[in-house]
């Protein structure tokens, strides 16, 4: 817990804001801003991807990333890894794909969440339809990566209307296995994204190093958030090198985040549901000041180390959602994790907010306790920042 706070807290200085615009293009084809040397970037310093690494790199999942196609001369991707990648003039799905599986180069200090996993570059015309809005088009890119076998679908540009095509393409793509993942990308106050606002999608906000919520739409359907403020990635246009944009500012890239957390859940706990995954990453977050739901950050801000190496039982309901009786059972790191003391410690503490750890051989009825008093709290707010319970 110590170590979030720490990470959402430094940085600040480092970086400025610098936006990439959500609902178009820019004008020109994105460029490196160069190649990245500076401090591990904060959202990677908050995921730790290195502490998740011994237990699983993302090995034998696919992830689909759905918006502007991926750039793969990037040197920080692996070729035989990436599927799809012929190009990205707007930038955005590059970074989101950096995000998920860049990667590690010892030229610098950025690297991918699930660097194992395979990349299915999928882009969709997000401007054919009327108004330029294309749900259609989004629900045939859907179709694809589920005909793909994509065992986790972002939606990393989603549209802002919803359409029937759209609404079955995402049924289909759940009854087939996959996850799918989609940003709260609305522009404005009050407006819902699609599959976003969907039923069964695992909907994500972003938020700041102050871990403060940094998009404008919100509603109960928000799952948990991730860093989507200041961020380092990779770029388009490197012609072969390992080159970046940074910092870079996206609401919409907080959703390849937790999409790299759910390949690396889904590679360790192969006999979970898409529901069961989704119940993982929200049961795990760290909650937000107020304890319980908040329409702009969801159940929390995304805690990938404990969502991949926790015991959950299989039939535990998510934070928020009623059982018809209670269900004994514990929440807790798990055995095969080994990190060192200070990191089982730390592992412990990230969930204390919803289960306790089992003692003596003995189940803790965690699960129970933790619906009594509304599954808080596991961060509460201190100087305006996320920072653990003492």
């Amino acid at each position: 817990m110590r170590r979030a706070a720490a990470a959402l807290a430094a940085g600040a200085a480092v970086f400025a804001a610098c936006p990439i615009p959500v609902a178009a293009a820019e004008p020109a084809c994105a460029h490196p801003s160069g190649v990245y040397s500076g401090p591990v970037p904060w959202g990677q310093r908050l995921v730790d991807p290195a502490r998740i690494w011994p237990l699983t790199k993302g090995t034998g999942q696919t992830v689909a990333v759905i918006g502007t196609g991926v750039d793969g001369r990037n040197a920080q991707f692996d070729a035989s890894r990436l599927t799809g990648a012929d190009g990205d003039c707007d930038g955005r799905g590059t970074i989101a794909a950096g995000i998920i599986a860049a990667q590690p180069n010892p030229r610098t200090t950025f690297t991918g969440i699930a660097p194992d996993a395979r990349v299915l570059a999928i882009p969709y015309d997000q401007g054919s339809g009327s108004g330029g809005d294309s749900p259609d088009a989004l629900a045939g890119a859907i179709d694809a990566a589920s005909a793909a076998h994509a065992g986790v679908i972002l939606v990393a540009v989603p549209a802002a209307s919803n359409s029937p095509a759209l609404t079955t393409a995402v049924a289909s793509a759940r009854s087939r296995g996959a996850v799918i993942v989609s940003a709260a990308a609305g522009t404005q106050a009050g407006a819902s994204s699609y599959p976003t606002a969907s039923p069964g999608v695992l909907a994500v906000g972003s938020v700041n190093q102050a871990g403060e919520p940094a998009q404008q739409e919100a509603g109960a359907y928000l799952g948990l958030s991730a860093p989507g403020a200041d961020l380092v990635s990779t770029s388009a246009g490197a012609s072969g090198t390992p080159a970046h944009r940074w910092p870079v500012t996206d609401p919409s890239l907080a959703a390849a985040y937790v999409a790299g957390t759910a390949a690396l859940a889904r590679a360790y706990h192969p006999e979970l549901t898409p529901d069961q995954v989704v119940t993982r990453l929200t049961l795990t977050a760290n909650r937000p000041p107020s304890g319980t739901h908040d329409p702009r950050r969801g159940w929390g801000l995304l805690d990938a180390y404990a969502a991949v190496s926790a015991v959950i039982p299989p039939g535990a309901p998510g934070p928020g959602v009623p059982a018809a009786a209670p269900r004994p059972g514990s929440v807790v790191p798990a055995a095969a994790a080994q990190p060192p003391a200070t990191d089982r410690l730390a592992g412990v503490l990230a969930l204390s907010g919803v289960g306790a750890a089992a003692a003596a051989g003995i189940a803790v009825a965690a699960i129970r306790r933790g619906r009594a008093r509304g599954w808080r709290p596991g961060f509460r707010e201190r100087s305006g920042r996320f920072s653990p319970p003492v």
